[in-house]
């Protein structure tokens, strides 16, 4: 745990502005109801807990960098949001059943910790997922094609497979199909829902 907290640390602290809202949140936040609590899971520098916070969710932000919790308090500070932060290992601190309303997880991949999320969702609620794929643009450089361990990288149709007992609401994943300079490549998308017992 030591040493991924230091080498995210040394990543996050001279960088100053928050991390882009990921694709599969900007692309579907109109599926949200902007009521209940959420978590952003492994939460970088949080772009993500603030888009929640903005769209008027109890959000949460949790990260193994102390450096990014940091970054992402001044953040929602300076634009008057309120995120609870909590400096932790992800991969294994144990997630309440029922708790969120909303789950997002962005280029992180653990997929033991995949029942546990699904556990930590509140009935009807969603799960926001994107990360990548063994499926590789050959001309990215290293920062945009992500791991080089395949074991954290998804293989074809595997994100929509973790979460079967789920309903799927969108999933996209375009591998290298087509016109490769077009599309969103190296990665792929999903948003789910927890069965409402009864419906």
């Amino acid at each position: 745990m030591v040493e991924a907290r230091n080498k995210w640390n040394e990543r996050y602290q001279n960088v100053h502005v928050p991390n882009q809202v990921i694709d599969v949140l900007e692309l579907n936040q109109h599926l949200l109801s902007g009521q209940g609590r959420s978590l952003d899971l492994a939460c970088g520098l949080g772009g993500n807990a603030l888009r929640l916070a903005e769209l008027g969710y109890d959000s949460h932000a949790w990260d193994i960098s102390d450096a990014a919790i940091e970054k992402v308090k001044e953040f929602a500070r300076e634009r008057q949001l309120t995120i609870h932060t909590r400096q932790c290992d992800v991969s294994d601190t144990l997630l309440e059943a029922e708790s969120f309303d909303v789950i997002l997880v962005s280029r992180f991949l653990v997929r033991d910790l995949v029942p546990a999320l699904i556990e930590a969702l509140k009935p009807g609620g969603l799960i926001f997922y994107q990360t990548f794929t063994q499926e590789v643009l050959p001309e990215l450089n290293e920062q945009e094609s992500g791991p080089k361990n395949p074991q954290y990288r998804l293989k074809v149709n595997e994100l929509q497979k973790l979460f079967a007992p789920l309903i799927l609401r969108y999933y996209r994943e375009e591998g290298l199909l087509g016109d490769i300079r077009k599309g969103i490549r190296n990665e792929a998308m999903l948003v789910a829902q927890k069965p409402i017992p009864g419906l």
